[in-house]
């Protein structure tokens, strides 16, 4: 067998998340987009845009947790950008997650 030549970057499970989100790259102003999937350590969008790869950006986000809406608004950095069926899809791993925020996600992703 040769090597695996997709090495999975990923070091967290992701659950489904498809609600619209708001990504407001430094210097650009915020885009609505659709949320893919998220983790722990970071979350999948697609965007009508390209993102640069490196980019930094503030996320915002709801999850519905314990019965009730909870937005999360954490920064993040692009760490891929792929064109898929005339959109962009775009992972970004999350720089400075909060402590509400990160408990919020762990309760989402039981």
């Amino acid at each position: 067998m040769g090597d695996n030549v997709f090495n999975e970057q990923r070091l967290t499970q992701r659950k489904l998340l498809k609600v619209k989100a708001l990504v407001a790259v430094e210097g650009c102003a915020p885009i609505t987009v659709k949320t893919v999937d998220v983790g722990a350590n970071g979350m999948c969008i697609v965007s009508p845009d390209p993102i640069q790869v490196g980019a930094n950006a503030q996320l915002r986000f709801d999850l519905f947790v314990d019965g009730s809406m909870t937005t999360i608004d954490v920064r993040g950095r692009a760490s891929y950008c792929i064109l898929s069926h005339g959109d962009f899809k775009v992972g970004f791993n999350f720089l400075n997650l909060n402590l509400s925020g990160m408990t919020q996600l762990a309760k989402f992703m039981k």
